[in-house]
């Protein structure tokens, strides 16, 4: 090998250590986000004594996941780069629905389907709809559904079906606004869920 050549490899061989140190320590992670439990609730919900379960929510593939969903048309699912739900959505929403409805204070035991709990109720919730909607605008709106059935554990009758829905507008077209729209959205879907089975409770 003559001496010009040996002397491009040295040249060259810095830049080509650079590029497989970057591809090495790979791509950072995404920041991680989570949203919240209902804190409050209008006056009036009745008070049970059932212990009721909380299924994890069944969900489409394109939002059971960690990544937090967007469209900007009708038939295309995408997510925003560098941010992630804390755990995939279904199993956030379901912890969140538990807390929600810890903090009613009208419920004999409320726990995961996972939980050691002697149950008399299962709800069996499907999370439907979980995306940051692009429309016309620049800035997205947050749309949250749920389908709700709820289980008696004695004779595994359906005592109650029922969907939830609810939409905010993000502030702003940034990462923590839209969060901040997630977070108003499922608000209001988890009270409707929990004033809805506290009252088929009281009444089943």
């Amino acid at each position: 090998m003559s001496a010009p050549t040996r002397r491009s490899l040295l040249l060259a061989l810095p830049a080509l250590l650079a590029g497989c140190s970057t591809l090495l320590q790979g791509k950072p992670p995404p920041k991680l986000y989570t949203l919240t439990p209902v804190r409050e609730f209008p006056p009036g919900l009745p008070d049970v004594r059932a212990q009721v379960l909380v299924d994890v929510p069944v969900a489409p593939g394109a939002i059971d996941t960690e990544r937090i969903a967007l469209m900007k048309g009708e038939v295309s699912v995408d997510y925003f780069a560098d941010a992630a739900w804390t755990d995939r959505a279904p199993l956030l929403v379901q912890s969140l629905l538990v807390e929600s409805f810890e903090n009613t204070g009208k419920i004999g035991a409320i726990g995961r389907d996972t939980a050691t709990l002697r149950a008399d109720y299962v709800l069996m919730p499907e999370l439907r709809d979980f995306t940051a909607v692009y429309g016309n605008g620049a800035v997205p709106t947050v749309q949250v559904r749920l389908g709700l059935r709820l289980i008696r554990v004695d004779d595994r009758r359906i005592i109650g079906q029922h969907q939830v829905q609810a939409s905010a507008d993000a502030s702003q077209d940034a990462i923590i606004p839209i969060v901040e729209a997630f977070d108003s959205a499922l608000h209001k879907v988890m009270a409707e869920t929990v004033a809805w089975t506290l009252t088929s409770v009281a009444h089943g």
